[in-house]
């Protein structure tokens, strides 16, 4: 499939993206990690959300629909061995997340996923499952999980890594003892806010190095709880209303967790308008309005350290708008971009190679002049819905029709992408 983008004056208007994809995975699994029935609100209804549905159900837990976006997760008495394989599909977060939940039950499962999801490498959450004390086989996918009678360790994660810390906490919850994971930079805290709105037994400490904590033996009660919208699926229409003409847009009901917000850090830095409304918090998630305007002058900006783990799904779309700086930006320290669906790194050159950018790339970033007239082009996205996104982005701003192939990979996240995007441009 592929989606045709030609130029627009501006976008305008207010907007709901799809709901928070990370928060929508961990709600289905401590749902079903919980001693009764659990109800989750306007979950996101992509593919990889389905896919952690489905592997929770085919092991004992039972999902049942009361509205289109209001689902009622009701727990396994006991969790068994699953029938056949787990499809995660292109779900990495699926796969790694869920790994510590099978890895706490005495039951056995392979897990496998998509030509993509192949590819990524599960050797850093298996070292940790191991040293709990489960049998882990392969070093990517598939890979087969033999769990149970887990004791707590203490954890150095090789990465700053959301997936690796809370796969690691997921599977403290049923361990012997304390577990206790270390981070040198703070990855996302979703896992532990939610764990601790829960009543669960987790300790946090900040100053570095970061840790989390959690006693085994607790016992989840369950909970109702309403998924607020994705920052990173916000990002792409944040990054369109600070570059075209005239754009206002306010994205609403937006999950702004510091751990997420890095973007707004970077349209500071860079002097794009934006600002955060009306406040609110659910199940320990920080909630509010996101404001941004069109800047007619963006200073470039540059992307390091423990600003990574705040954006590393955002960095795609901000390539995008390191184009319109003026001067040169930098993103370094983002390694991890070479290992997410698609070599991220040399997918953004390339793909911005070809509309006219001048880019330079590292092994852990990039340098990207401003400011440059993009032009249409045709654009290879390695099935990688956020690099789809973000060249529709770009297609926005360049002279001429840009092409973007593999476009039907969008829905893995961002069902209503192209909709919500028509619906706010105006030609």
């Amino acid at each position: 499939m592929k989606l045709d983008v030609v130029p627009v004056a501006s976008i305008q208007g207010s907007l709901r993206p799809p709901s928070d994809k990370s928060l929508t995975h961990r709600a289905y699994m401590l749902a079903a990690m919980a001693n009764e029935p659990s109800v989750v609100r306007n979950p996101l209804r992509g593919e990889d959300c389905e896919a952690t549905l489905r592997c929770l159900e085919a092991m004992g837990s039972r999902a049942t629909w009361l509205s289109e976006h209001k689902v009622r997760l009701e727990p396994a008495e006991s969790w068994h061995s699953p029938a056949s394989d787990l499809d995660c599909g292109n779900s990495g977060t699926t796969m790694r997340l869920l790994s510590g939940l099978i890895a706490s039950w005495p039951i056995e499962a392979t897990l496998k996923g998509d030509v993509s999801l192949s590819r990524r490498p599960m050797g850093r959450i298996a070292e940790p499952l191991r040293l709990m004390g489960a049998t882990v086989e392969g070093e990517t996918p598939p890979i087969r999980i033999a769990g149970g009678g887990l004791r707590g360790i203490s954890y150095t994660t090789p990465v700053p890594s959301a997936q690796i810390k809370s796969c690691v906490l997921l599977a403290g919850l049923r361990a012997e003892g304390v577990t206790v994971v270390t981070e040198t930079v703070p990855s996302r805290d979703h896992t532990e806010r939610m764990l601790a709105a829960l009543g669960a037994p987790i300790t946090l400490s900040g100053n570095g190095p970061f840790t989390a904590s959690v006693i085994g033996g607790y016992s989840l009660r369950g909970f109702d709880f309403t998924a607020p919208a994705d920052i990173s699926s916000a990002a792409f229409f944040m990054v369109a209303a600070a570059l075209l003409p005239g754009s206002e847009l306010v994205i609403e009901d937006l999950s702004v967790n510091p751990s997420r917000t890095g973007i707004l850090d970077v349209f500071r830095q860079a002097g794009a308008p934006c600002a955060v409304e009306n406040e609110r918090s659910e199940l320990g998630e920080p909630v509010g309005d996101v404001a941004v305007r069109f800047s007619p002058s963006l200073r470039p900006f540059t992307i390091e350290g423990s600003l990574v783990p705040r954006l590393i799904d955002e960095i795609p779309v901000l390539a995008v708008m390191a184009t319109q700086c003026q001067g040169m930006s930098v993103i370094r320290d983002a390694k991890e971009l070479r290992v997410k669906e698609s070599d991220r790194i040399e997918m953004v050159a390339a793909g911005l190679r070809a509309m006219g950018a001048r880019v330079e790339t590292f092994e852990d970033g990039m340098a990207i002049h401003g400011p440059c007239r993009l032009r249409g082009a045709r654009i290879e996205t390695a099935h990688d819905h956020r690099i789809a996104m973000a060249f529709a982005i770009a297609g926005l701003i360049a002279q001429g029709q840009t092409t973007i192939e593999g476009a039907e990979a969008i829905s893995t996240s961002y069902p209503r992408f192209e909709q919500d995007l028509m619906g706010l441009c105006i030609v």
